[in-house]
């Protein structure tokens, strides 16, 4: 089943692109829930005069992501938290303090935005994809200390 997606979806695709799913997931999930319209010729026209409409913009909006990964270049983020004395913290880092440590430093991100390769449970030093734009991924250097 082809459908266009209304919105970004993590691990399906981004904003206005044609998918194919299965039928049961497009049916009864992605089609009421708003996030996406069955592709045929009529929703495919309007989509790509909304593109065409909207490729000013969205030049605009990359420009402003591009220029964040240019303050995020060769960042690199202190997080302080309790571990013991092995390394191992209590808990995990999350991207809400991910997010916070950013929002400090200048920087406002969404802590949806923010994604690691696997979860954060040692000190050390450790790397965060911060999603900015589909085509701006900048990736930053955390630093896990102990209090």
């Amino acid at each position: 089943m082809e459908i266009i997606l209304k919105e970004d979806i993590k691990g399906l695709g981004y904003k206005n692109d044609t998918v194919t799913v299965k039928p049961g997931y497009g049916r009864n999930y992605l089609i009421p829930q708003g996030f996406a319209i069955l592709a045929n010729t009529s929703n495919r026209k309007m989509i790509d005069e909304n593109i065409r409409q909207a490729a000013h913009k969205a030049e605009k909006i990359k420009k402003d992501a591009e220029s964040i990964a240019d303050k995020m270049k060769d960042l690199v983020i202190d997080i302080a938290t309790k571990a013991g004395e092995s390394g191992k913290i209590f808990g995990a880092i999350t991207a809400l303090q991910v997010a916070d440590a950013l929002r400090a430093k200048g920087i406002e991100v969404d802590r949806k935005k923010v994604s690691f390769a696997n979860a954060i449970k040692e000190v050390g030093e450790h790397k965060a994809t911060i999603l900015l734009h589909k085509e701006v991924q900048p990736e930053i250097t955390l630093n896990v200390v102990a209090e």
